[in-house]
């Protein structure tokens, strides 16, 4: 049983994919800085938000509910809080989980060391090939008006009014899958 120990933790070593990075996890929205969130995203806090639909489903609600006419529909979007006019813009983002699977890149080496083949190309192609991918995708908006650059700032006297209208409308997101009637209600 002591000669089967070591080569059952090689074995699972061998076998096992290594996490390298994780996608967060979001419950319900987040509150966070762009550009620590992912890159690409502005400086400025974003209202973050899981999307289990499928892709452009929220550029459709937008367009639908505002009534865009596909004219500026995830930048400078406007609507009113309280007899104040705002504007939001938004970003469909994507997080891909990514691990590592030790046995296919172990068995690529193995094969081109075996055919002599020592280019740093194959070493390469290698690696990208053992590496899985899984998508998380999430809906990043920010908010700002004339005078205000961040409406989402901690700083900023309206933001409690400005979260609960960005909560209702991702409430209204979710529970609409005919954006039509999102014109009704309107």
């Amino acid at each position: 049983m002591k000669r089967f120990a070591p080569l059952l933790l090689f074995a699972l070593l061998l076998f096992s994919c290594i996490p390298l990075r994780i996608a967060p996890q979001i419950k319900d929205n987040k509150i966070v800085m762009g550009k620590r969130f992912k890159k690409g995203l502005p400086k400025k806090y974003v209202f973050v938000f899981e999307d289990t639909k499928a892709a452009d489903q929220f550029y459709n609600y937008i367009n639908t509910k505002f009534n865009l006419q596909d004219y500026y529909v995830d930048v400078q979007v406007p609507f009113e809080i309280e007899e104040r006019e705002y504007y939001l813009s938004f970003y469909e983002v994507e997080i891909a989980d990514k691990a590592l699977n030790l046995f296919p890149l172990l068995a690529d080496v193995a094969v081109n060391v075996a055919l002599g083949n020592e280019d740093f190309e194959n070493y390469v192609a290698t690696t990208e090939n053992s590496t899985v991918r899984q998508g998380n995708y999430y809906i990043a908006i920010e908010v700002f008006s004339e005078t205000e650059k961040d409406c989402l700032s901690e700083k900023y006297s309206n933001r409690p009014a400005v979260l609960t209208y960005l909560r209702e409308l991702k409430g209204e997101y979710y529970s609409t899958y005919n954006y039509n009637e999102v014109v009704f209600k309107n």
